[in-house]
């Protein structure tokens, strides 16, 4: 009621915020186009006259370009929430709306990616002899480092709720530490996820498993880091004291994100460490020919 009485009497509009004309839309386009081309470039290298042209030096630009245009666009927007109070309550509803359905659209991001892999394993094809995973295949044991991973990211969201907690009570040291450990959490995944991808007994182009494993495995992790510079952020903003009990959706928004990460990890774990590794399909019974293939 209050809210209407302001913006019946005080001359404004309406309580939405319009955002201030800026160039970093168009930046970020461009970045990521200059990312997007040098990647193009590293996979697929050319040459023009005598030069080739390739690498990962256009990747490596299109990196620090679109982290450039990330760092000084989030600053704007934090200058426009925490100094000038511009995000109305209307405001914060949609910013909540608009969080909710990213976090939906990556979620159809892996169900794409659990559509491939089931397709995949529950109907084998002859090219791997209707087995999953492919006989001869040296699969990652669910139960040595993928277990190890999954604990660090279910702590991972405990020290995250625990933030969260502290936010809510005025805790704010408690903010800063429980944001720290879920940093240092998350950036110690990626670290083993990394160490298991160096020690894989197959390569990204060995049979539909290794695609599948990979992609699903990898743009996961991605989301990580991902999850892992967003917590970062709150962390340097939880020591600058941003984060109110009644007004901290930056934060909110960093933890619905990690949460949806933990989830698809356990999706994952499930459904590609232990059921595609340890329980599998054998359709060999199915199939004649293949049975006496494969048999002593």
């Amino acid at each position: 009621m209050s809210d209407n009485i302001e913006y019946t009497t005080t001359g404004k509009p309406h309580p939405f915020h319009l955002v201030q004309p800026s160039i970093w839309p168009i930046t970020g386009a461009f970045a990521a186009g200059l990312l997007a081309i040098g990647a193009i470039l590293f996979m697929h290298p050319t040459k023009i006259g005598n030069v080739s042209v390739g690498g990962l030096y256009g990747v490596f630009l299109g990196l620090i370009a679109v982290a450039s245009v990330m760092f000084v666009w989030w600053k704007d927007i934090i200058k426009e929430a925490v100094i000038e109070k511009a995000h109305s309550p209307v405001t914060k509803v949609g910013l909540r709306y608009g969080m909710a359905l990213f976090i939906a659209s990556e979620v159809m991001f892996f169900v794409a990616f659990f559509w491939a892999f089931f397709s995949s394993a529950l109907f084998p094809a002859e090219a791997i002899g209707f087995t999953w995973p492919p006989q001869g295949l040296h699969v990652v044991d669910p139960f040595d480092l993928p277990l190890l991973m999954t604990l660090i990211l279910l702590l991972s969201g405990c020290t995250v709720t625990w933030a969260h907690h502290a936010i809510l009570h005025n805790h704010n040291f408690d903010v800063i530490k429980g944001l720290g450990v879920s940093v240092m959490l998350g950036m110690s995944f990626l670290v083993f996820q990394i160490y298991e991808y160096g020690h894989t007994h197959f390569a990204f182009k060995d049979t539909v498993y290794a695609g599948a494993f990979f992609m699903a495995t990898g743009f996961h992790g991605f989301h990580v880091f991902v999850g892992t510079v967003f917590l970062a952020v709150c962390y340097f903003r939880a020591q600058k004291g941003h984060f109110k009990p009644n007004d901290h959706f930056g934060f909110e928004a960093a933890a619905w994100y990690w949460h949806f990460v933990d989830v698809v990890w356990l999706f994952l774990f499930l459904a590609v460490y232990f059921w595609g590794n340890v329980i599998g399909v054998d359709h060999t019974a199915l199939h004649p020919a293949a049975a006496a293939a494969v048999a002593p």
